[in-house]
């Protein structure tokens, strides 16, 4: 039995079978994918907050590719600007700070309430506010009275109780005292959803001479709250553009993988001949765009081409569909030689199982910062990408 490792014809039992392009499945997964992103509902948050709080380092931490100083501004209100940034759906309207005099406390509010207001009478769930972001300094040691006051006004009834207040406690360095600041809030019996504090950057504090780290926190908290709170459909929005929580992509992501080795084990439900096997195809192609669309990374076809011809397209694998699949079959324990010649649901959901972990292994690593995602279509890479996927083909 011969195998092509490109993409021609594919002998099998002396029969000439046509596999389907690499190339081709590689530019439909990406083209599914940007389907998938355009596809996705906005999240829109308002931060608020006093001059000075942090605001922008607690936005650029918490989302991706710094969003607070590249976005696009535009006035929503005399004091709100609404920053948006091609190709994320997520806006952030920014109240830019503002003192704590009666008269500017009194227009914040308003142009807050108008900003909701405006979004509730649509019914694109795109355009309305979903989550208020308060930040407090913790840094300063005590909360003002005239806060207080402001967030009980606001989160009082009116249509703010349509939309969820998260106070969050920036520059918590010293967590003694962000605990007091928080215990004091509590007390107060404010209608907000939770109270987090969080150190958004790692500091470096010189102490006796010594250089200490003091590590970030927080943020993937912060993120925790937001998953709980927002309707299902800007869950995948929501892990779209956060990098704060990595634990939460992988979560959605061993989703998606669960949900398409299901729907591939359906297609094998009788068992699928090798030389019928394409009809597996689009469920491999929604799992990685659906995967890429979670973490957020900008993927070129290349590759994908990689990735596929290194797990999928290598070895007969026959998730790329009509290939013989004895050669790869071998790392799955107790399957050996497939009898009849074909694919039983359990093997194709195993095979789909590993493709989508193998590939969640790699989006971890480069949002993690320990892999280039340009060095993975190298043959370094391929080899890399091919033994993974025998890992956990290993594993099942």
């Amino acid at each position: 039995m011969a195998v092509n490792d490109e993409y021609g014809a594919v002998p099998y039992n002396g029969m000439p079978v046509v596999a389907p392009d690499i190339a081709q499945v590689a530019g439909g997964t990406l083209s599914t994918f940007n389907d998938k992103v355009r596809s996705l509902k906005s999240l829109n948050i308002i931060v608020a907050g006093k001059t000075g709080v942090g605001k922008s380092t607690l936005i650029n931490s918490v989302f991706r590719e710094d969003f607070a100083s590249t976005g696009v501004g535009k006035p929503v209100t005399e004091h709100i600007q609404k920053y948006t940034k091609k190709g994320m759906p997520l806006a952030i309207y920014d109240t830019r700070g503002f003192e704590l005099s009666r008269e500017n406390l009194k227009q914040a509010q308003q142009e807050i309430e108008e900003a909701i207001e405006e979004g509730a009478y649509s019914n694109d769930l795109s355009d309305k506010i979903h989550c208020l972001w308060y930040c407090i300094n913790a840094s300063a040691g005590r909360v003002e009275q005239a806060e207080i006051d402001w967030l009980k006004s606001i989160t009082g009834e009116s249509t703010m109780t349509q939309v969820p207040v998260i106070i969050v406690l920036t520059q918590a360095m010293d967590e003694t005292q962000a605990r007091s600041i928080k215990s004091v809030l509590q007390n107060e019996n404010l209608h907000v959803v939770q109270i987090v504090p969080v150190l958004a950057q790692d500091r470096v504090l010189n102490i006796s001479g010594q250089h200490i780290v003091q590590k970030s926190f927080g943020l993937d908290v912060l993120i925790q709250v937001m998953a709980e709170l927002l309707p299902d459909e800007l869950q995948s929005t929501l892990q779209n553009v956060q990098k704060a929580s990595l634990k939460l992509k992988q979560k959605k992501a061993n989703e998606i993988v669960s949900a398409a080795a299901s729907a591939a084990a359906i297609t094998g439900a009788s068992p699928i001949p090798f030389s019928d096997c394409a009809v597996l195809i689009p469920a491999q192609i929604t799992m990685l765009a659906s995967i890429t669309a979670v973490y957020g990374i900008k993927v070129e076809e290349n590759l994908l081409k990689t990735l596929i011809s290194a797990t999928i397209g290598v070895g007969g694998a026959t998730v790329l569909g009509r290939t013989a699949v004895s050669t790869i079959l071998k790392f799955i324990p107790g399957v050996g030689t497939v009898v009849g010649g074909a694919i039983s649901a359990v093997t194709a959901a195993m095979i789909t199982g590993a493709l989508g972990e193998v590939y969640i292994k790699i989006m971890d690593s480069v949002c993690r910062g320990e892999m280039e995602i340009s060095k993975l279509s190298s043959p370094a890479g391929r080899d890399e990408m091919l033994e993974l996927f025998k890992q956990e083909l290993s594993k099942k």
